[in-house]
């Protein structure tokens, strides 16, 4: 099955080399578009098939990834409605804050239609991918669409109304977890490293971290309990990050990100 990805943005190029290079699909069977081909030039020299031309794109392949800004979906989905036939083609939105049901209200209720939220680290296999669907697609198409972000990372299958607070904790979530390790680089410079060394560290110490959540199951709480001592320097800084507001602003800032996601779209 050939994938059409619409949209060769980050994600978009970033799912294409993924599926690739863990060999679920040839480049030569991936075409991705842009209303600027010459910005994947670098992508047509690795092998893959670039084109301006969404309704071709669409046409010459089974698996459809829209991959655009919410502002410009509804334009593509214009262009591509008359050439999507529901017996041939899956189609995945990973649009922000676009509905099932606002796809179908364009391409009819036949075709099977999955959303997906995969977040940047997609381009490293390290993506978290959220995936729904509703009622009127078939199981296949959902494991369909699991298969292929399964092969960029982990995925989970979710109720279509949870996708919007997916979108703020992992997409989203990303930029927040980046900003909290930038923080500790310079915690980092600030207690005598070099910002290359800093920012080093406190990448690691993340990665670490996040190890031991997903790879034992463990609890955030019961792994900073074998760090914090009576009268220690770790429960002295965690305290002090507290009094800041620490937690308090990350949760706000998901809370947030998750409310302006569901505003994204305009159908009209």
């Amino acid at each position: 099955m050939n994938v059409a990805i619409l949209g060769g943005g980050n994600l978009g190029t970033a799912i294409a080399r993924g599926i690739t290079q863990k060999g679920l699909y040839k480049k030569e069977e991936v075409s991705i578009t842009r209303r600027n081909p010459a910005a994947l030039e670098e992508m047509s020299r690795e092998g893959f098939l670039i084109t301006a031309n969404n309704e071709e794109a669409t046409r010459n392949a089974e698996i459809i990834i829209i991959s655009v800004l919410p502002q410009q979906l509804n334009q593509v989905l214009s262009a591509i409605k008359k050439d999507i036939d529901p017996a041939k083609h899956i189609v995945i939105s990973i649009v922000t804050g676009v509905s099932v049901n606002d796809l179908r209200q364009q391409l009819g209720n036949e075709v099977p239609i999955v959303r997906a939220m995969p977040n940047t680290a997609i381009a490293i296999g390290e993506s978290m991918t959220c995936i729904a669907s509703d009622a009127i697609s078939t199981p296949g198409s959902i494991e369909l669409t699991r298969r292929i972000f399964d092969a960029v990372g982990k995925t989970m299958v979710i109720k279509e109304e949870q996708m919007l607070a997916a979108t703020a904790l992992c997409a989203c979530g990303i930029a927040f977890f980046l900003r909290a390790i930038r923080a500790a680089s310079q915690g980092g410079i600030e207690i005598s490293f070099h910002a290359e060394e800093a920012l080093m560290m406190a990448a690691q110490t993340a990665k670490g971290a996040a190890g031991l959540l997903a790879d034992k199951y463990s609890h955030p709480e019961h792994e900073i309990d074998k760090v914090t001592s009576p009268r220690g320097c770790t429960i002295a800084g965690l305290n002090q990050m507290e009094h800041y507001g620490f937690s308090s602003a990350m949760i706000r800032g998901i809370v947030t990100s998750a409310e302006k996601a569901g505003n994204l779209y305009k159908t009209d």
